[in-house]
């Protein structure tokens, strides 16, 4: 039998990111209960970007519920930003329940019916179902990574995301993508003493899209050959030791002990559907009002990345950290009008 929360919380909020934390504190702040629920750790996305990467931003930028980011940088690392999370998470007290992937989220008459299983191996499968008021799909995109969908995508040396160059020092490496984290990549790997480092980009050149202090490094180390770009050019295949690639005009097999398919990330759009929330098909953006960012779905809020769907350069912690103050008002709004 499920075990089933007793209380019917105000608000329950999927993803325990910056933008989930954001909604929860400006729900605590207008007197509301909210739970965060949340598949694996606090800022999860941000948890498994690579150890030594330094945020493209300044550190006010990423602030949330007015408490400071502190650090001597100019721009805050990864270790200072799950830092200063936990600090928030703390300091606000935020209830969320980890290791709890939801499965589905379904309109009841005037709440919604939440069904989540636990992950941890002490109560692995077992389910819980919630009946909250109101529901904020806050789970960004970031654990959806864009598929090849060629033979050996999933072999054990192959992975969606690049962390530390250390481990493949004096081995062969072929980086999959053309932006800034396959640049990034590339340049660390080049420089950490991988014996070889390949780009395989489909595009013609690197995007313009690479942050202006990146692109012209990566471009100079392949101009001078530290880094062999293959550009126009598409993988057929990812061998235990090799991957097999076509270019315009021939095929080519490149040594590999490590592949890092650095193409990109797309949310998961699966609950919005099964919901019943409209979802553009190509663009994977929830249709919502841009003012309170409640969808088609009554009661049922994205805030975060998800809201722009595929357009991930569109919503950042950012933009996102602000969400959170507009469907609280929202909700508030509606229940002061309300019978």
């Amino acid at each position: 039998m499920p075990e089933r929360e007793g209380c019917a919380r105000d608000i329950l909020i999927v993803g325990a990111g910056p933008a989930g934390l954001a909604v929860s504190i400006a729900a605590q702040k207008a007197g509301l209960d909210a739970l965060i629920v949340e598949k694996g750790a606090l800022v999860n996305s941000i948890a498994h970007f690579p150890a030594g990467m330094t945020f493209f931003t300044t550190p006010e930028l990423l602030e949330i519920g007015g408490l400071p980011f502190v650090t001597p940088y100019e721009k805050p690392t990864r270790g200072e930003a799950l830092r200063y999370y936990r600090r928030v998470a703390n300091s606000y007290q935020l209830e969320i329940a980890f290791d709890e992937r939801v499965e589905t989220v379904m309109p009841d008459g005037d709440a919604f019916v939440v069904r989540s299983r636990f992950l941890a191996p002490a109560r692995a499968g077992a389910e819980v179902v919630r009946r909250p008021r109101h529901v904020v799909l806050a789970s960004g995109y970031y654990d959806q990574p864009n598929r090849l969908g060629v033979p050996g995508e999933d072999l054990p040396h192959v992975s969606h995301y690049y962390d530390d160059p250390h481990p493949y020092y004096r081995k062969h490496v072929v980086v999959v993508g053309g932006k800034n984290s396959a640049a990034i990549a590339a340049l660390e790997l080049h420089r950490a003493g991988a014996a070889s480092v390949t780009l395989v980009h489909r595009g013609p050149a690197i995007s313009s899209s690479v942050k202006y202090w990146i692109k012209p490094d990566i471009e100079n180390r392949i101009k001078e050959g530290s880094v062999r770009a293959m550009f126009e050019t598409r993988v057929c295949e990812i061998r235990p030791d090799r991957v097999v690639v076509q270019g315009t005009d021939a095929r080519a097999d490149l040594p590999a002990d490590a592949v890092f398919l650095l193409t990109g990330y797309q949310p998961d759009t699966r609950l919005l559907r099964d919901a019943g929330v409209r979802v553009e098909p190509e663009s994977l953006r929830p249709e919502h009002d841009p003012g309170t960012f409640e969808t088609t779905v009554p009661g049922l809020f994205v805030a975060g990345s998800i809201v722009s769907g595929r357009d991930t350069n569109r919503t950042f912690i950012e933009n996102g950290r602000f969400h959170g103050d507009a469907i609280v008002a929202a909700i508030r709004a509606r229940r002061a009008s309300g019978p």
